[in-house]
């Protein structure tokens, strides 16, 4: 699913949000925040108030007129910060409508029985276990695994991609997903997910909102506001007897407005919004996170567990020399290195046949023709061919050919020992080639590092995140382009149950673990990691062990993925400084304002010389509404990420939003309070 970047307020989205706003004045909905409730609270008093002294000669009330004004900022501070939520939600609504578009009832071709009968049934009729047919031109129906053939398929509606992509049975890419259409070929597929829980519908749903749930530190957070909401209350009816006492009468207008004012309602009125833009944020990416908290925890997040492959090097190792015992042979060595690598359809084993081909050597049918190829082994660690003049050819990893080469003079294998240790010491990867149990030599394959990838990880490491490559190479292969590419560990000759195993040792420390996987075979370290990313082109066990989901299938992207989540956390953390710094100055205009009268001493806490108690109130009500919709494009767009130091990031930000959140409302209050004295 392809979602540029968009303005922010498009004329559709507002006029959703501002509706909206409205409707979220319900306080059933309110309540979910209790700082803006309490707002609602105030502004329902307001509003009795406001009616009361049209009718009631009190000084207590208040004049009507002054009443109204008050009313209705408190009601334009409820309405800005239901609409700062109400347009996040407005822009995930219409990404699901986009992929609502994509989602359309098909006719399926069932297969029934043994899988020989076909049935035409809508899509909507498929359950999970059900198989059914695909062949080119038709679209996907179901969310599914295939079963028999392959096929490329254009999944250009969900990820945005236009290449299509190939997907066959019995590999890591043998997941579809419905909605998508087949290009060519045939296949046969398995339905993972009942009508309502394809993967389609979990991203609208996601992107929605709907399943949006808050995040440990947004509940903490609201917790601590709650608190200082709680405090604010009683200090605000606590100073009525005060100044009965002091004979300093306070009307309820100020009362509220004093309250409302102290309360953090910027980031009260801001923290949903903050929330929904980071998933907003990481679906702008192609990565759909099935909850805040994964996107929240990827901002925390102290481990990075990369794949070598696709990560930090460019796609598979390639043969870049062919290195024989006997130089003279080398013709034949490259001959005997393309042959056996005919039947060989890995990148490594194709590139060893191009590389052979670049330096003359030529199939010959003589050779090959009633030859058998020996695919390769995992107990072996061989591939090869036995060709029909009764020569076997073998092709493999170094400690595997020494042990099979049993004819070879040990004064060679040391020969060749030390051209396989200088290879893997400058990062490549040696692999050996034998005839009739004898070395004939050894094939070089070499990684290249991705170009700038070092300098990603300079901008991990200065945000406190170990990088950690995983690879399956000897260690000394490991130790070098490690060190080549800068990350801080390694994990040489990885196998699934090693990267648990550093997973599980990580968290054992205290640390938050991230890892990307594609595999079945990944799954259980995607579930124990803190943050998993699975590939789209991955397994569907994958993707359902993992709490984000790459459309991209861009092995790099879970450095992307820590990014917005910082992004995130420093957001929320910035604006919060912010709301808390600006009540400084709202004390400076109100209480000077409550007390003047009475304590004429007060007069020199009017350090903004403001023109009248009821225009410093009023101007500080005023300014209190006005800065929520100020920030909601911050909120939305998120503060922009540096990557530097906790201590460089903390002292930047206090400058920035606590001091600046201390001088801006002295500036915007006495601006505001010059307008409001022409009126009064």
């Amino acid at each position: 699913m392809s979602t540029p970047q968009s303005s922010i307020f498009t004329g559709p989205l507002v006029g959703s949000a501002l509706k909206e706003s409205f409707v979220k004045l319900d306080p059933r909905a309110m309540i979910k925040n209790p700082v803006m409730f309490t707002v609602e609270i105030g502004t329902a008093v307001m509003l009795v108030v406001t009616v009361l002294s049209a009718f009631v000669d009190d000084p207590s009330l208040g004049t009507f007129g002054y009443n109204s004004a008050i009313a209705i900022v408190l009601l334009l501070t409820l309405l800005f910060a239901n609409f700062a939520e109400a347009i996040a939600e407005a822009r995930g609504k219409a990404q699901a409508n986009t992929l609502r578009a994509t989602r359309r009832d098909t006719t399926a071709r069932k297969l029934t029985g043994d899988g020989a009968q076909e049935q035409s049934v809508s899509s909507a009729e498929l359950g999970k276990g059900d198989l059914f047919l695909c062949e080119a031109g038709d679209t996907i129906p179901a969310d599914g695994q295939i079963v028999e053939g392959l096929a490329s398929i254009d999944e250009a509606a969900i990820t945005g991609e236009s290449a299509p992509v190939i997907r066959e049975a019995d590999t890591d890419r043998d997941s579809v997903i419905g909605g998508t259409q087949v290009l060519s070929d045939r296949i046969v597929v398995r339905v993972t997910a009942d009508p309502g829980g394809s993967f389609l519908d979990k991203m609208i749903g996601l992107v929605e909102g709907a399943n949006r749930q808050k995040t440990p530190n947004e509940i903490a957070l609201t917790i601590l506001l709650s608190s200082f909401t709680l405090i604010f209350l009683i200090v605000t009816v606590t100073l009525q007897p005060f100044a009965a006492y002091a004979n300093a009468p306070i009307s309820i207008a100020a009362l509220i407005s004093l309250f409302v004012c102290l309360i953090p309602t910027t980031i009260g009125g801001l923290l949903s919004a903050i929330g929904i833009a980071g998933m907003d944020r990481a679906l702008r990416a192609n990565i759909i996170a099935k909850s805040g908290k994964a996107v929240e925890t990827a901002g925390d997040i102290d481990t990075l567990l990369l794949d070598k492959t696709g990560t930090i090097t460019i796609g598979n190792r390639e043969a870049t020399a062919f290195y024989a015992l006997e130089e003279d042979k080398l013709a034949e060595f490259n001959q005997l290195a393309l042959i056996s690598s005919l039947s060989d359809n890995t990148p490594e084993g194709k590139s060893i046949v191009a590389l052979a081909r670049k330096q003359g050597a030529a199939e010959s049918p003589r050779l090959t023709e009633g030859a058998a190829f020996i695919k390769f082994s995992a107990d072996t660690r061989m591939s090869g061919i036995d060709l029909a003049d009764g020569r076997q050819v073998r092709k493999g990893a170094w400690d595997a050919i020494k042990r099979w080469g049993v004819r070879s003079a040990e004064a060679d294998k040391r020969y060749l020992e030390e051209r396989v240790s200088e290879i893997a010491g400058n990062g490549g990867t040696p692999l050996a080639l034998a005839v009739d149990h004898e070395i004939l030599g050894i094939i070089q394959l070499e990684d290249i590092i991705k170009p700038g990838i070092s300098e990603r990880f300079e901008r991990l490491r200065k945000m406190g995140v170990k990088t950690v490559m995983v690879t399956g190479d000897n260690p000394l292969t490991a130790k070098f382009i490690a060190a080549q590419a800068g990350v801080d560990d390694f994990i040489a000759e990885a196998k699934p149950e090693d990267k648990m195993q550093y997973i599980r040792e990580e968290q054992q420390l205290g640390k938050l673990v991230a890892m990307m996987g594609d595999g079945t075979n990944d799954a259980p370290g995607l579930a124990q990691a803190d943050v998993g990313v699975a590939m789209n082109s991955g397994t569907q066990a994958a993707k359902e062990a993992a709490n984000m989901v790459d459309l991209d299938s861009d092995p790099t992207k879970l450095i992307e993925v820590v990014e917005i989540g910082k992004q995130l956390l420093i957001t929320r953390g910035n604006v919060t400084t912010f709301s808390i710094a600006n009540d400084v100055a709202k004390y400076f205009a109100i209480v000077p304002a409550l007390f003047v009268v009475a304590i004429p001493g007060l007069d020199a806490l009017n350090i903004m010389r403001l023109g009248s108690p009821d225009s410093a109130i009023l101007s500080a009500v005023i300014f209190n509404a006005l800065i929520i919709p100020f920030l909601i494009p911050l909120a939305l767009r998120g503060v922009k990420y540096r990557p530097v130091g906790a201590a460089s990031l903390l002292i930047r930000n206090l400058l920035i939003y606590g001091l600046g959140g201390i001088i801006v409302p002295f500036i915007g209050i006495k601006g505001i309070d010059l307008i409001v004295n022409l009126f009064l």
